[in-house]
């Protein structure tokens, strides 16, 4: 329903379809200069529904649907009467807020409509608005991103909140919040400057040095920042992607021999009956993945066929997708065994099922069994040792989104950090003053396109799309 009233929407604010031109990134492009408007606050019946417009017909807008009352003091909630701009008709009872330019998210004139969220009150606010000359419907991430082209937001700071509003766990919400925060976005920034300074040294060399003024030492202290910054950038580059890995999810895989409870171990991590369970071995015989939440951190989590010589085509099949799963995996939780089914390193949990059937006294300690964990999946005993020790190893595998320098999200972060570093590997290199400094520039612009885009359309497109309508 919502969809379709969105096409209905849109198509009457537009009127006929023309053909689309790409705008240009880092300044307003042609687009920017007409209202937009949106739901804001996700689709479906709620108590209170945000609506809100951007751009310079915004006050327009809003005494259109609120006549014949002023528009409302700057950044003040204020009761008003919504009316149709045509017909007069009453709409609504809502709250209003005025944000004018550039004090508002997107640095344009802004207005929210914080009406009742039932459909017919929503349908007949967007309607409203789509008949008031000079708005259209948004696209989706126009607002995030006319806040970048004001200079609100850097690019660093846009993925931050794109991963806030798809955040599921708390890992991932402290992570993104850190660097809508602007932590990455200011790192950068320190390292920019940094090389600023360094490329000012060399440049001020080439200029200058035949100058008895110049004071000695110029290329001395460019050297040294450099060789600062190379280990700075070094020792964030090494994190594993820590950062990536926390934004996906990591892969855990539960690996071990049939009827030793790992599609019930599945079920009780997912919190609901993902697997099949059942007496008879070989129940599972594929890999069966789902997203869960671990600890709080994000995973992919994988029920495997129990490994064992199959007894038939299907269930070898089975077993030779697990132990190959097992080759692309951040951790295995094994129900049993010592080691990963495929005799790799990865990180193992080894858990000792079915606990309820032991003796009083335990498990015999023998000296040849490794280190592990005891847990009945059936009276859920040992289940809060095992959930302490995942989130050990996945903050291990993740990092600590709370502590520490910011990680790196995303291979884009990834890429230019290694262009700069590689291009401070040509300034050393370098056997004339002015490669060295152009060597200093290609650094730099490394980290302005981090931060910045650089002007890449196609770059600024793929980030932009993760957004929703009204965002």
């Amino acid at each position: 329903m919502w969809r379709g009233l969105w096409t209905l929407v849109a198509r009457a604010a537009r009127g006929p379809r023309r053909p689309c031109t790409r705008q240009g990134s880092g300044a307003p492009g042609p687009g920017f200069g007409a209202t937009i408007f949106a739901l804001s606050s996700g689709q479906g019946r709620c108590g209170i529904a945000v609506i809100r417009t951007s751009g310079p017909a915004s006050g327009k807008a809003l005494r259109s649907l609120t006549a014949p009352r002023d528009l409302p003091p700057a950044r003040s909630a204020c009761l008003r009467l919504l009316s149709d701009p045509r017909s007069g008709e009453p709409l609504d009872r809502a709250l209003v807020l005025w944000f004018p330019g550039p004090q508002s998210f997107t640095g344009e004139d802004c207005a929210e409509f914080h009406v009742h969220g039932g459909p017919a009150v929503v349908s007949g606010v967007l309607q409203a608005l789509g008949r008031v000359p000079g708005l259209r419907p948004a696209e989706a991430g126009e607002f995030t991103r006319r806040a970048f082209a004001h200079g609100k937001l850097s690019l660093t700071e846009v993925e931050g909140l794109a991963d806030l509003i798809h955040a599921e766990t708390e890992a991932q919400r402290r992570q993104a919040l850190r660097q809508l925060d602007g932590e990455l976005g200011q790192l950068c920034r320190g390292w920019a400057e940094t090389l600023t300074k360094a490329l000012a040294h060399v440049e001020a060399y080439i200029d200058f040095g035949e100058d008895d003024n110049l004071e000695e030492g110029v290329l001395e202290q460019a050297d040294s920042q450099v060789r600062e910054l190379e280990v700075a950038l070094g020792a964030h580059l090494q994190d594993a992607r820590r950062g990536q890995r926390l934004r996906s999810g990591a892969h855990v895989v539960v690996a071990g021999p049939p009827n030793a409870g790992k599609s019930s171990l599945v079920n009780l991590l997912s919190r609901k009956p993902v697997s099949i369970v059942s007496p008879e071995p070989g129940t599972t015989r594929d890999v069966l993945e789902i997203p869960v939440d671990l600890a709080g951190f994000p995973a992919l989590l994988s029920d495997t066929a129990g490994l064992r010589e199959g007894m038939g085509p299907v269930e070898q099949e089975g077993v030779r997708r697990a132990r190959k799963s097992c080759n692309f995996l951040d951790m295995v939780v094994s129900p049993a065994g010592a080691q990963t089914p495929s005799g790799n390193r990865q990180r193992l949990l080894l858990v000792l099922n079915k606990s309820d059937l032991l003796p009083p006294g335990g498990p015999d300690r023998s000296p040849d069994l490794p280190p592990h964990l005891l847990l009945s999946c059936l009276t859920r005993k040992g289940l809060d040792g095992l959930l302490e020790a995942l989130r050990k190893e996945l903050a291990a595998v993740c990092g600590d989104p709370s502590t520490g320098p910011p990680l790196l999200t995303r291979a884009r972060h990834q890429h230019h950090l290694q262009g700069c570093l590689d291009a401070l590997g040509h300034y050393k290199q370098a056997k004339d003053v002015s490669l060295a400094a152009e060597a200093l520039r290609v650094a730099r612009g490394h980290l302005a396109h981090l931060t910045s885009g650089g002007g890449t359309e196609e770059i600024l497109d793929i980030i932009f799309r993760d957004f929703c309508v009204g965002k």
